[in-house]
């Protein structure tokens, strides 16, 4: 049996290259824990979460205080186990952000770990169900953007042989989301799959109102309308609308997820690895959504999800956002507008130590166990 030996903590901020906005907020920098594990038979593992601007720092307290502290001696095989021990640990602090988050970037270390010790990737691991999933562009829809760079941005991503595009939605009134909309469908035909987020930026009435004004668009989704602990105004405008509404990125266990499903909230099922507490939890959730045969688009951290929606069956779309160019040693690898899986062992992430090193912020780092 093999044991955790050392845990390395570390943080990075990551400047987006772009300017992101949505109906309701900034995205300005992308703080990034980083777990890295060493087991006894010198094996590692690493893994991360993301914050799109605060609440890094208190993701790290949570781990050198509470979390990593409870790893050197256990065995990392035994991931179930630990995360719900974990859990069970901070069980004041959930279901919430911060907890997920620090917990996430355990798990996927652990996971990480495991895929290098059997020599497999994790899509494999994970279930196996395909090598490579159609991408959408996320990355030229933000909301300050104007109407003919939306269009070009859109475009250009067709051409590449992407699948779609999702711009952001919530402007002062209807009329000027519909028209931004409607200029993208002209675009790019009726076959196109095109996206709209709404940031959780609606009331109920407000949503119902829009998805029936954009229900000409023949749009794929219409993602988080309502604030996400909305489940009844979920309910209620799902079944007052054609347009498939999607929801998950906000949501932060694996029971509210079930709540969704069970009353029929949801179309889509947008679940964030990270925000989810980690891959453990993920794959749960996917599990469940295909016994309501829903699809699986997950939000954001296109460079872990790729293997988990390659994993499962439901897996449908990968959100295209490049996040950590600027730290590890290659992209993500698409083939006509179609992301691959990673065949390496592991996550398949290939970390550029040398400008984490440089980037990290030394109040973040920090490492317990032998050497600690």
């Amino acid at each position: 049996m093999s044991t955790i030996e050392r845990v390395e903590l570390a943080m990075v901020d990551l400047v987006p290259r772009v300017r992101r906005t949505d109906a309701i907020q900034s995205f300005v920098s992308q703080e990034t824990p980083l777990v890295r594990l060493f087991d006894s038979d010198g094996l590692e593992g690493v893994g991360y979460s993301y914050t799109i601007g605060a609440g890094g720092s208190s993701v790290m307290a949570l781990l050198l205080d509470h979390l990593a502290p409870q790893l050197p001696g256990r065995d990392p095989a035994h991931i179930e186990s630990i995360w719900r021990d974990l859990k069970f640990s901070t069980n004041a602090t959930t279901v919430g952000v911060i907890t997920a988050l620090a917990l996430a970037a355990i798990d996927t270390a652990l996971w990480d770990l495991k895929c290098r010790r059997a020599g497999l990737p994790l899509h494999v691991v994970a279930g196996g169900a395909k090598d490579r999933v159609g991408l959408y562009t996320t990355e030229g829809g933000w909301l300050h953007l104007e109407q003919d760079t939306l269009v070009e941005d859109a475009l250009a991503a067709q051409a590449a042989g992407f699948g779609g595009a999702k711009i952001k939605v919530g402007k002062p009134g209807a009329a000027q989301d519909v028209e931004r909309i409607m200029a993208l469908r002209d675009a790019v035909g009726p076959a196109w799959e095109l996206m709209v987020d709404a940031n959780q930026a609606f009331t109920v009435d407000e949503a119902i109102r829009r998805a029936r004004c954009f229900e000409p668009a023949n749009l794929a989704w219409l993602e988080e309308p309502l604030p996400a602990d909305d489940l009844s105004g979920h309910v209620r405008l799902s079944g007052a609308t054609t347009v498939p509404i999607a929801t998950g990125e906000s949501i932060y266990s694996i029971g509210h997820f079930r709540e969704f499903m069970q009353r029929g909230a949801c179309s889509v099922v947008q679940v964030d690895v990270a925000r989810v507490g980690g891959i453990t939890p993920w794959l749960k959730v996917a599990h469940t959504a295909e016994s309501f045969n829903l699809p699986v688009c997950p939000h954001f951290l296109m460079e872990l999800h790729v293997s988990l929606v390659c994993a499962v069956p439901n897996g449908r779309w990968l959100e295209y956002i490049p996040q950590l160019d600027e730290i590890t040693q290659q992209p993500l690898q698409i083939d006509n507008g179609q992301a691959l899986a990673p065949r390496e062992p592991g996550l398949g992430i290939a970390w550029d130590w040398e400008q984490i090193k440089r980037r990290r912020i030394n109040a973040h780092t920090a490492v317990i166990g032998q050497g600690g």
